[in-house]
């Protein structure tokens, strides 16, 4: 399919990346930009300077931007920018402008090249044909993501089938993030002993969850069986009604700003209060005692398998996964909630940190 303008093609962003095409020349992609509410605002954003260096426009002050997408998924395609003069065609910043006259999709543009489909190989484009097999992304995260996992192939073609309005593809999402600065993420579920204090330091869980079930992770020393008490646990606590969770929420609030006159609260408990100012009354809030809390540097990386929960929390970074826009969420997010889904098909793994300053953290 072809399109006569930027409008037309991809809803007025614009972004450019180089590949090689026909005689090894480089072509100019122009590439989708998600505004999604927690995006770092206007020129603050990596993502909105990259949309802005690429089109030539000026990004807007008060606007979020957070994702710029590199693929040829259909939720987000990016374009080949076709007879377009370089004198013409490109801005003094380097950026493509509206003078470029036609924008044909990647897709389209693999599947009438010979030389392109030679270079993806045939096993490749024999299983995926013209759509490329990775989705190649940048964040820019100001306010924290949805808890959050992603299916493995199987539960993605169900998914997809029963509710394709929701879940967009049949395709699995593993993912990996490169830190571009300092960042923040959940992942994954914290080792039985840490567990064990959580459930000794946090009553107001207790409280959500019931007295019963926590006294059967205290008295357990199999860590096999506690996983299966922890699935218990976790699924209470994410299907508790929303009267019950917004008292609790209100007691662990009062309790923590009056702990905090009297000593510095632990990294986990400031995180609570920074994600309850985003978040108000949200479950995704108490859930977070439960999660790992990773910090990178820049140049760390973190990989995340099928169906391990998480939630980035804040900073930028460049993200590789399968080509993919399948996203199961539970908490600390205003879009729709999947929890039985979710709670149903975590693996339910605790991992023991020895550092949160590691090179790659690994939740397979």
């Amino acid at each position: 399919m072809h399109y006569k303008s930027m409008e037309e093609a991809n809803g007025g962003f614009a972004a450019a990346a180089p590949t090689q095409g026909d005689g090894g020349k480089v072509v100019k992609l122009r590439c989708s930009v998600k505004t999604y509410d927690w995006g770092r605002i206007g020129p603050e954003s990596t993502v909105a300077r990259l949309y802005e260096r690429n089109s030539g426009l000026q990004v807007e002050e008060g606007k979020p931007y957070a994702e710029f997408w590199m693929g040829t998924h259909e939720s987000g395609p990016s374009f080949v920018v076709v007879d377009s003069p370089a004198e013409n065609g490109v801005a003094e910043n380097g950026g493509i402008t509206d003078t470029d006259t036609e924008l044909l999709s990647l897709k389209d543009w693999i599947e009438q090249s010979s030389e392109i489909r030679c270079l993806l190989g045939d096993k490749v484009y024999q299983e995926w044909g013209p759509n490329l097999p990775f989705l190649f992304k940048v964040l820019s995260v100001e306010k924290a993501l949805s808890i959050q996992a992603h299916p493995d192939k199987e539960l993605a073609k169900i998914l997809h089938k029963t509710q394709p309005n929701i879940y967009k593809d049949a395709n699995h999402k593993p993912e990996m993030a490169l830190a571009l600065t300092k960042f923040e993420a959940l992942c994954g579920f914290v080792s039985p002993e840490e567990l064990k204090d959580v459930f000794h330091n946090v009553p107001e869980i207790a409280e959500v969850v019931g007295r019963p079930i926590i006294e059967r992770l205290l008295q357990m020393e199999e860590v096999e069986k506690s996983k299966e008490v922890l699935e218990l646990i976790f699924t209470a606590l994410m299907s508790a009604s929303k009267d019950a969770i917004a008292q609790a929420l209100s007691r662990l609030i009062s309790r923590l700003i009056m702990k905090e006159e009297a000593r510095e609260l632990t990294e986990k408990e400031q995180l609570v209060l920074r994600l309850e100012k985003q978040y108000p009354a949200d479950i995704g809030v108490l859930a977070a005692f439960l999660f790992n809390h990773i910090k990178l540097n820049p140049g760390q990386a973190l990989y995340l398998g099928a169906n391990e929960p998480h939630a980035y929390i804040y900073g930028e970074c460049i993200e590789c996964m399968a080509t993919s826009d399948n996203v199961v969420r539970a908490g600390l997010t205003p879009k729709a909630r999947d929890v039985p889904t979710l709670c149903s098909m975590l693996t339910y793994k605790q991992v023991i940190l020895h550092s949160t300053s590691l090179v790659c953290v690994y939740f397979l």
